[in-house]
């Protein structure tokens, strides 16, 4: 069922799907709620399974600018999306990028969270190579000054190892191509605003290591040395906690749908 809700700033646009427990589910990057669909099908069932767009990004309109604090900004929106669904705390599942988003959303609002799943959250302040780190990030804006969203992407892909391990991609279809023209506005802002307001991010690790209670980090059986599941597993150290395997890749909760749902169920249940 989808549904709008008006935020300052913004008027975000959102699914319903299911009964039991609320999961709001937080996609990363220039990611919109498409990306749980397969998801968020097979949470159903036993979960009222909230997926949206955040503001900026696909069809949750903003006004203006976003503030310096975007995560905040982004924290407080999830917030709201929650308190709009249900009265109860709910449990989040966040991907990527998405995980600051919950990270800041639990630090202020820790009642109205039942249980935290962040799927290989790219905290990459905590690797120990940093220089490599803003030389990634300085190419990433250059490639975006003088080539655009489509260019910057390809360096972001390559810079993660999230890009094909065979070289160059197959020559895009018709149908990838519109779905390239589509995501390019989302594109746009991520580079704009969202890489480095993620990049940036720092939590407040001491109170974070209060609630890991909460807080299960999640990282893909295949992403091997990839700087996500690297940040991840850096995460994990500093606040105590082992990663918990998922299947697939970055994205394994879609590739994977059913056995990712059925992992998913299991560590909620004990939150």
């Amino acid at each position: 069922m989808a549904e709008t809700l008006q935020v300052p700033g913004a008027t975000l646009h959102y699914n319903v799907r299911g009964s039991g427990p609320a999961l709001l589910c937080i996609p990363g990057g220039p990611a919109d709620g498409n990306a749980f669909t397969r998801f968020a099908t097979e949470l159903a069932p036993n979960h009222t399974v909230i997926t949206y767009d955040p503001r900026g990004l696909s069809s949750s309109a903003i006004e203006g600018t976003p503030r310096e604090d975007l995560i905040g900004q982004l924290a407080d929106d999830a917030h709201r999306l929650i308190n709009a669904v249900t009265s109860e705390p709910a449990h989040v599942f966040a991907s990527s990028g998405g995980s600051m988003v919950a990270m800041e959303l639990l630090q202020r609002h820790p009642g109205q969270i039942r249980g935290l799943i962040m799927h290989e959250p790219p905290m990459t302040s905590l690797l120990p190579d940093q220089e490599a780190e803003a030389r990634r990030t300085a190419a990433m804006d250059e490639a975006y000054r003088t080539g655009g969203a489509f260019a910057a992407i390809a360096v972001f892909l390559e810079g993660t190892g999230l890009g094909d391990p065979a070289g160059q991609p197959e020559e895009p279809s018709p149908e990838m191509r519109e779905h390239m023209a589509a995501m390019k506005p989302n594109l746009d802002f991520f580079f704009q605003h969202l890489m480095h307001a993620t990049g940036d991010y720092r939590p407040d690790y001491d109170r974070l290591r209060e609630l890991t209670d909460r807080i299960t980090i999640a990282v893909g059986e295949d992403s091997g040395d990839q700087l996500a599941h690297r940040a991840a597993v850096a995460l994990a150290d500093r606040l105590g906690l082992t990663p918990v395997p998922y299947p697939g890749h970055h994205g394994g909760f879609d590739e994977h749908p059913a056995a990712a749902a059925e992992l998913t169920r299991k560590i909620l249940s004990q939150s």
